[in-house]
């Protein structure tokens, strides 16, 4: 609740009436943008405008309502009884998960005070979305709200996409699956052997016959070398297969991650890292397991289902029939549970990324977390994911933990059916003692495998669900295409030339009608509030994005034309929060010339005024840096930062705020480290301090998207416009701040 409202809402409420949630409204009835506030307390609901001099009270009662819909951008939250409408409030849709989380307790409070809130109705109550505590839709754990793209569901049929990584192992494929058909033939000879042990040597000698040595050493004999062969061929066609489907894996992972780093960064703005790491990682160890072991399980199974299924007819045909009996049963049960199983793990995958996001999001920022003392909050943050994941589990495992024990009843039954059958045919003489046990120990493989293949459909569902999350990162476009025939450029002069160019976010218009020329060597400072197109008008420079409208060329070269790492490679960046990787200062510094030498990159820290502090640090240019370059003060990443962009030899400069989020001390130095980096190149800077582009040949004035002013910083201040206000504006209150330490000082 805001602050000057507290006092206003206390006053209004009644004794031992407490406040529960709260609507801070921003329209009115006629829709124009006013302030007012809607309370739900214990004992109901108060409402009032802006002036908070007038409250309106509403108790609960048994016929009260509350009824919260949208329509073209307005949310509007109605009060009923059995009379009408008691009372109205509007508010744009940014309120809208707010207003949603008020008539989920409104709901709760009025169950309470009427006395019928019970365990049945809390287990009613519509649940929430625990990131944006908007109601999830029936029967469904996942909200539409905070979906980033229109998923469909997965098909099993995505598997056969992963085709194009099997094919260049087929030759190892091919002798897997003809070692898979050896060895399951080779478990499938002791049972038939059992006949002939049961027939000619133990029934003959329970009456009265001798044993026959040789024949039942013959007999053992066989069965011995029968289960060393299906040994030796099992153990051939596991280490064939795992070590092809790890091979699929890696090419996986190394495609998928190949991909994602030619995309856009419009496709990493929409996505979460977490998601993405969950993707690359767990989707694809997942797929790589699938491969490795349950789709061999798989073709086992259908490989001794098949041959049982031969070797039964052969021996009775009757028999065999009877057998078959629970497939039907078993294929309806397989056909019901499969689409369940499958959005099941779609969405356990998905939800899984949100758990996966709040780490990545906590950890690398951890620091962050503790200096604003919210442990307890992210830890919240994390425990809401976790339950929302265990949630789908619990609901996926509540179909499976029915499914298995269904198949287990269905082939014990069938199991029971083959034994009467058979007591009855030898009661008739259609059979021999000898061919029911080896038909048993047929029948009893085949549901084995019947139900192991059953089992099946739970992994497949899982590999086909991942395929389809990261085939849908491999089939993403990225919006900053190669050119089919791209020009190469063989010596870049610098200059730059911006004729019409527009750009969209979306709908959202956010540069237009931009002309501008930038001669070689030239240093311009871009300049104006926030959200006027400054970092737009850089990122559509290094292409990060592509203009909408018009063109942007390159020493007379549309960019469009040149490959994207040919052109970027001309560009040096320096951006306000400089990122380490975790390495050595060294490596850091040659990230964007890998081969350079100790000499290069001791030459380009020396220029950026690094050497210095570098030399200082335990190990030198071989000290390791944090993740992110944790260990070292933001003046000193920053210097690392230039050294990177010198070491490349740009002959393009992007300087994003550089100089903004240090000391006047260590400004200095990075200044007269940038003085060195600029010297020759064509150079754009952006500085919110404008005492930072004293230096600039030229500056470009920006307002919502569009180049109002231009020139020299005597030239814009003699014109007395946006720039000058900017500019008087910023003197005073540099004015402001110097007289307050002397004040300081003086105390």
């Amino acid at each position: 609740m805001p602050n000057e409202w507290r006092r206003s809402v206390a006053r209004t409420l009644n004794d031992n009436e407490s406040v529960i949630a709260v609507l801070e409204l921003d329209l009115n009835e006629q829709l124009h943008f006013a302030k007012g506030l809607v309370c739900l307390t214990n004992q109901g609901l108060i409402a009032s405008k802006e002036d908070l001099l007038s409250w309106s009270r509403w108790s609960f009662s048994e016929d009260l309502k509350l009824q919260l819909h949208d329509h073209a951008g307005v949310a509007n939250l109605e009060l009923l009884n059995q009379t009408g409408r008691l009372a109205r409030w509007r508010f744009t849709l940014a309120q809208n998960p707010v207003a949603n989380r008020l008539v989920q307790h409104f709901q709760v409070e009025l169950a309470k005070s009427l006395g019928k809130f019970n365990a049945e109705l809390a287990e009613a109550t519509q649940p929430l979305c625990p990131t944006c505590w908007v109601p999830l839709p029936p029967d469904q754990d996942e909200c539409p709200a905070c979906s980033s793209e229109n998923l469909t569901p997965p098909s099993t049929w995505t598997l056969l996409r992963l085709w194009r990584f099997a094919k260049p192992y087929k030759g190892q494929l091919f002798a897997g699956f003809a070692l898979t058909l050896a060895s399951t033939a080779a478990t499938l000879v002791p049972p038939y052997l059992t006949m002939p042990l049961m027939d000619d040597i133990l029934l003959p000698y329970q009456n009265g016959q001798a044993i026959d040595i040789n024949l039942t050493l013959f007999y053992l004999g066989a069965l011995l070398a029968a289960a060393l062969l299906a040994w030796a061929l099992g153990w051939a066609k596991t280490y064939i297969l795992a070590l092809v489907s790890e091979r699929i894996g890696a090419d996986l992972r190394t495609t998928t991650y190949q991909h994602l780093m030619k995309l856009s960064l419009e496709y990493f703005g929409g996505k979460r890292t977490g998601d993405l790491m969950a993707r690359i990682g767990s989707e694809s160890d997942r797929i790589c397991l699938f491969l490795s072991l349950h789709l061999l399980d798989f073709a086992t199974d259908v490989l001794m289902i098949l041959m049982t299924a031969a070797i039964l007819i052969s021996i009775d045909p009757w028999l065999a029939l009877v057998t078959l009996i629970p497939l039907p049963f078993i294929g309806w049960a397989i056909h019901v549970v499969r689409d369940k199983l499958r959005y099941g793990f779609e969405k356990i995958d998905r939800i899984w990324s949100e758990v996966t996001s709040v780490l990545a999001d906590t950890i690398p920022g951890v620091r962050v977390v503790k200096a604003f003392a919210q442990e307890e909050r992210e830890s919240d943050r994390f425990r809401l994911a976790n339950e929302h994941n265990l949630a789908v589990n619990d609901r996926v495992n509540r179909v499976w933990a029915l499914f298995s024990p269904t198949i287990t009843l269905l082939t014990e039954i069938g199991l029971l059916v083959v034994w009467a059958f058979g007591i009855w045919q030898i009661s008739h003489d259609a059979i021999t003692v000898g061919m029911l046990t080896a038909c048993l120990a047929y029948i009893g493989r085949f549901y084995t495998r019947l139900d192991s293949m059953s089992r099946i459909v739970a992994f497949t569902q899982q590999a086909a669900t991942a395929s389809k999350r990261i085939f849908d990162i491999l089939d993403h476009v990225s919006s900053v295409p190669e050119p089919s025939q791209p020009i190469k450029l063989t010596k870049v002069e610098g200059l730059i030339e911006l004729n019409n160019v527009g750009f969209r976010y979306g709908n959202r218009s956010v540069t237009r009608g931009i002309n501008l020329k930038i001669a070689p060597g030239e240093m311009i400072g871009l300049v104006g509030h926030s959200g006027s197109g400054k970092s737009t008008l850089v990122n559509l420079i290094c292409r990060f994005y592509d203009a909408a409208e018009g063109t942007i060329r390159l020493d007379g070269v549309d960019i469009r034309s040149i490959a994207v790492a040919d052109y970027r490679r001309h560009i040096g960046l320096v951006l306000q929060e400089p990122f380490l990787f975790f390495g050595t200062i060294a490596e850091n510094i040659a990230y964007g010339k890998p081969n350079a030498t100790r000499a290069e990159i001791i030459s380009a820290a020396r220029a950026a005024h690094a050497h210095e502090f570098i030399l200082r640090l335990p190990h030198g240019y071989d000290s390791l840096v944090g993740e992110r370059g944790q260990s070292l003060s933001g003046g000193e990443r920053q210097r690392i930062s230039i050294a990177r962009a010198l070491l490349i030899d740009p002959q393009i400069l992007i300087l994003d705020e550089a100089t903004s989020s240090v000391d006047s001390t260590t400004e200095k130095e990075i200044q007269k480290a940038l003085d060195n980096l600029v010297k020759g190149r064509t150079t754009i800077a952006i500085a919110h301090r404008l005492s930072t582009l004293r230096k600039a040949d030229r500056l470009i004035v920006l307002d919502r998207g569009q180049i109002i002013e231009q020139g020299g910083h005597d030239q814009l201040m003699a014109l007395g416009g946006v720039y000058r206000r900017m500019y008087d504006t910023q003197a005073r209150q540099a004015m402001d701040a110097v007289d307050v330490e002397l004040v300081v000082k003086h105390e």
